[in-house]
Parts: structure tokens; C-alpha cells; sequence
């Protein structure tokens, strides 16, 4: 690796790939790349940092420029033909995960993020403690930190902060990302079922994550929220130290005060964030303010807190830093207000994490009517095997527009094709709630019809893992014409 000086992406505008290499980049190593349409915030950041990116895949992007290695990301399939040309010319190359850890996580502490939520979040609070409390740590995180101004940062220090995707690697190699960072420290926030183009059911996801943890080494630590029935069976056989966090009464799974080593109790909202009384496995108790919304954000608060103090930083420096946090954009990031409407954007996608944004926005903003937006874009929202809990998800909103999925097949890997999702049902279920609810064609129609019916005082909640044709934008134009 020492001799590398020039690393080509495929596929560069994935969040990780895109971090990745923004950190070579940084080291003075020639980076190019290649991707299909690119957007914000990946787009802006490749092109702040100065990485040339080539929009289409060809293989004389390969020829012209013979690259020293090549990383080729996850969602490029065999007959790409920047993959192609990569094989049969002999060029070097490298899943993302394992370029990730031989250029930068091999020789440090590996602090690794997993669960089916909070990764971002939580990766991007252990990093933003040990910044703060003088630990210089390194880090790669699936979003924009806005307390680094970026998706990554190469310090001195000991540490090496990543968030842990349960993804498939490759198309050469089918194994979960997480397990090739090898980590010394584990955190676990939550496994439920998810990724339904490559997993078949909760269980399978459940074998992956038993296979991480009997990976670890005798003196690592396990972070894992206790109260979520997942992770407790997934632990059962952890072969080293494991540190149990959660909130003992949730909705989620009844916990056993006692299994719990950290708790977090009197859970308060308010506009400025949440506070929580802090319960230790010592028996101490310690008052936290964060300027976060929603039970999850306290999760992701005692799982960095804990991990900290499994690291040796004592919760009296960790503490006071947490209300200085800014967070990580499209996580209930506020876009803008217009006309007394405020519009939020939010990563939210999965069932649980939808959810769980419409009740932190209702502690946010009480008594304020709240209108949720959904675009069901990922591989598994766009099948069928959530049609019931979007319907539990969404109806505590007041009012509910969702973009009608695409009428196109969807091939697990196996090859099966899968039952689609159905907008319409979703509608109709939500109305005999008696939630106001409407499906949508495209971003255009709900701009229209939402521009119209906005009343001064209502928050409008977007959630999408994609770009949604930049909708927060075009309905803040709207309601300012």
C-alpha cells in the first residue's frame, strides 16, 4: 500500500466510497473515480475536494489513466465495464471495506458501529467525544458530520471510528462489510430485518451478526443495547466483555432493569433537545442534555457514552461536551422555513426509523400539526415485506403524501423476483385510520398539492435515503412564491 499513488473509485458516490477517497486525497495520493448521476451531499463533497469524477462507467476510463489500484464498490455489479477491463488487465484492486482497513484502520483501534439504525449518528458521536475530549481520532461515517465538515478525518490518535454497514462487500466477495474491520471495540444498536435483496429473513441477519461477534477478540468490549430482543440473542455467546445500555421500559421489548449495566431514565423533551437521568452499572447517576430529538437519539447517546467509558474517557469529561453535538446532515436536519412552514429533511427509510422521526419531531414541535413525505427507494422498502408496518409507522402523522413506487421487478439474489410494495394500499389502509393520506407520480405533485394546503405553524418531515429530486428545495420556493 506504502507505494501506491493512484487509487481509481467505481462507483464513487457512495457515501463510504466517496469518504474514503476524500482521506486519500487528503494524503496526497492521485484519486479519480466514476459513477452514474451524482448527488448532494456526496456530489458537493467530491467536488469541494478537488476529485476528478467521470460520470458513466467505461473501460477506457481504466486504459487511459492504468491506476495503481482500483476500488470497486458494492453496488457495481460483475459486468460493469470498468470491472471488466480492472480484471482482465491484471490491475490491482480492492472491495471498498478492505481498502478501507489496510490504508487506514489496520494499526489503530478499530471502534466499529452496527445495527440496523443509529449508525450514522452514534459513529459520528464517539468520534465528536474523543475529538472533544482530546483524543485526535480518526473516522469514516456514512454521512456529512457537521462538527468536522465532512465524512472523514485522519488524526494522531489511537482511535479509528467507522460506522459497520451489514451489507454484502462485492460482487467478488459476498461476506457482511463489518467483518472485515476487525474490531476491538463493538457497538450494536439494533438488529432487525433489513436488506431484503440479500437477506431472506430476520434470522439470516441474525447468523451475520453472531458470526461479528464471536470474531472479536477476548479483550475487546461489546457496546450493545440490551432492551432490543435482537441483540441480546445475538451477544448470547460474545466471547469477551459486553457492556448492556438501553431504556428498561420500551416499546420495542420489555428489559429487565437489572440485565442492564446503562440506563437511561426520565426521558424529558423539549425544542432545545432531550434531557435523561443517567443510571450506571456503579450506581451512579448523572443528568444529560443533548440537543437531540427522539428516545433513538438518547440510544445513540448512551451507546457513544458508554463506548468512551469502555475506552477509558471518564463520563464527566464525555457529558458536558455532548450539547455542543451539531449532528450529521439529512438526520432531522431543518432545511428552511417559509411562510411559518418549517421543512426537514431526514435519512429515515427503514419502518423503526420512521417512526421513531415522527415522534422525535413531535417532542420537537408540540402541537404542531406534523405532514410526513416518504419516497420508498431502497431495495427492501420498495418490496411488500413492510406493507403493514408503514401503515404503523406513519399513522401517528396528521397528514401523509408518499411517492408511488416504480412499477419494475425486483430480483433478490437469488434471483426470485419479489412482490412490490403497493402505494395504494398504503393509502387506503392509512385512510380507514383516518390519517389524511395521498400517493403521488412524482416529486412535482406533491410540491403542488402541498404548497396549497400548508397552514402557518406545520412541519413538514421529508424522508428519503436518495436525492428525492430535491424536494426540500422546491417546496421552500413554492411556499415562498
Amino acid at each position: 500500500m506504502s507505494e501506491i499513488r493512484h487509487v481509481h473509485f467505481i462507483a464513487i458516490g457512495g457515501t463510504g466510497m466517496g469518504s474514503l477517497a476524500g482521506l486519500l486525497g487528503a494524503r496526497g495520493l492521485e484519486i479519480t473515480g466514476s459513477d452514474q448521476a451524482l448527488y448532494p451531499p456526496m456530489s458537493t463533497a467530491l467536488e469541494g475536494w478537488g476529485i476528478e469524477v467521470d460520470e458513466g462507467f467505461r473501460a477506457e476510463n481504466i486504459r487511459s489513466r492504468r491506476p495503481d489500484l482500483v476500488v470497486i464498490g458494492n453496488a457495481v455489479r460483475p459486468d460493469n465495464p470498468e470491472a471488466v477491463e480492472v480484471m482482465e488487465s491484471g490491475i490491482p484492486y480492492r472491495s471498498f471495506s478492505d481498502a478501507l482497513y489496510e490504508f487506514a484502520m489496520a494499526h489503530r483501534h478499530s471502534v466499529v458501529v452496527t445495527g440496523t439504525h443509529g449508525k450514522t449518528t452514534t459513529t459520528s458521536l464517539c468520534a465528536y467525544l474523543l475529538e472533544a475530549t482530546g483524543q485526535d481520532p480518526s473516522f469514516l461515517v456514512g454521512g456529512i458530520s457537521l462538527d468536522f465538515g465532512g465524512s472523514f478525518r485522519e488524526g494522531a490518535g489511537d482511535h479509528f471510528v467507522v460506522e459497520g454497514d451489514e451489507y454484502d462487500t462485492a460482487f467478488f466477495d459476498k461476506t457482511a462489510k463489518f467483518l472485515h474491520y476487525h474490531p476491538k471495540t463493538l457497538i450494536i444498536t439494533s438488529v432487525e430485518f433489513d436488506h431484503a435483496d440479500i437477506y431472506r429473513d430476520l434470522d439470516h441477519i441474525k447468523s451475520v451478526f453472531k458470526t461479528l461477534v464471536a470474531g472479536m477478540p477476548p479483550d475487546g468490549v461489546i457496546v450493545a443495547a440490551g432492551h432490543h430482543a435482537g441483540v441480546r440473542e445475538v451477544i448470547e455467546s460474545a466471547p469477551c466483555r459486553v457492556y448492556r445500555y438501553g431504556l428498561p421500559s420500551e416499546e420495542q421489548g420489555e428489559a429487565d432493569a437489572s440485565a442492564l449495566d446503562f440506563m437511561a431514565r426520565d426521558i424529558i423533551p423539549s425544542s432545545q433537545g432531550t434531557r435523561f437521568l443517567l443510571e450506571t452499572e456503579e450506581g451512579s447517576s448523572h443528568p444529560v442534555q443533548i440537543p437531540l430529538f427522539g428516545n433513538f437519539n438518547v440510544e445513540n447517546t448512551l451507546a457513544a457514552l458508554v463506548a468512551l467509558k469502555s475506552l477509558g474517557v471518564a463520563l464527566d469529561q464525555t457529558i458536558p461536551a455532548l450539547m455542543s453535538f451539531r449532528g450529521v446532515k439529512r438526520r432531522q436536519e431543518v432545511r428552511g422555513e417559509a411562510r411559518g412552514v418549517t421543512v426537514i429533511d431526514d435519512f429515515a427509510h427503514h419502518p423503526t426509523a420512521v417512526q421513531g422521526s415522527i415522534e422525535a419531531l413531535r417532542g420537537r414541535y408540540p402541537g404542531r400539526r406534523v405532514v410526513a413525505v416518504f419516497e420508498p427507494r431502497t431495495n427492501t422498502s420498495r418490496r411488500r415485506v413492510f406493507q403493514k408496518k408503514y401503515v404503523q409507522a406513519l399513522e401517528s402523522a396528521d397528514r401523509v403524501l408518499v411517492l408511488r413506487v416504480p412499477d419494475t421487478p425486483i430480483y433478490s439474489s437469488t434471483g426470485e423476483v419479489s412482490e412490490l410494495f403497493s402505494t395504494d394500499e398504503l393509502v387506503s389502509d392509512l385512510g380507514q385510520l383516518r390519517v389524511g393520506a395521498t400517493a403521488h407520480d412524482d416529486v412535482e405533485g406533491i410540491v403542488a398539492v402541498l404548497s396549497g394546503e400548508l397552514e402557518e405553524g406545520d412541519v413538514v418531515l421529508v424522508m428519503s435515503n436518495g436525492a428525492f429530486g430535491n424536494i426540500w428545495q422546491k417546496l421552500l420556493d413554492a411556499l415562498g412564491a
